[in-house]
């Protein structure tokens, strides 16, 4: 039972951070970053929010400067937008999986493609 709660507050916390990402801040140091995983703790008081952001490491680090600013408007919107006792406490942190996902892919084209150099010899 607790499981599933904490899967629903997840995915709603999720959502929500993602619309409001979208349609709500108006920061300029926030580039196109989308939300890509959230951890709550057990008792939902803490959220750990994951976010994918397209761009280079100075625009990674700008937005992850403007989404820890706006921390604060945000645990209010996800407060009046999903209905709990505490409204948790929300951390941002990057996510790099996808680009480390993109890099691993590379290299495997790399030695297919010399592989495939080597058999033609």
């Amino acid at each position: 039972m607790v499981r599933q709660r904490a899967y629903r507050v997840r995915e709603a916390i999720k959502e929500e951070i993602s619309d409001i990402l979208k349609n709500r801040l108006k920061d300029p140091r926030i580039g196109f970053a989308s939300v890509v995983d959230v951890e709550v703790s057990g008792d939902l008081r803490h959220a750990k929010v994951f976010i994918s952001v397209l761009g280079g490491e100075e625009k990674k680090i700008q937005t992850l400067e403007g989404l820890r600013s706006a921390t604060g408007f945000i645990r209010s919107e996800v407060g009046k937008r999903i209905r709990l006792r505490h409204t948790p406490e929300i951390v941002f942190y990057l996510d790099e999986s996808i680009e480390r996902g993109v890099h691993i892919s590379k290299l495997l084209e790399d030695v297919k493609r010399m592989e495939g150099a080597g058999e033609k010899e």
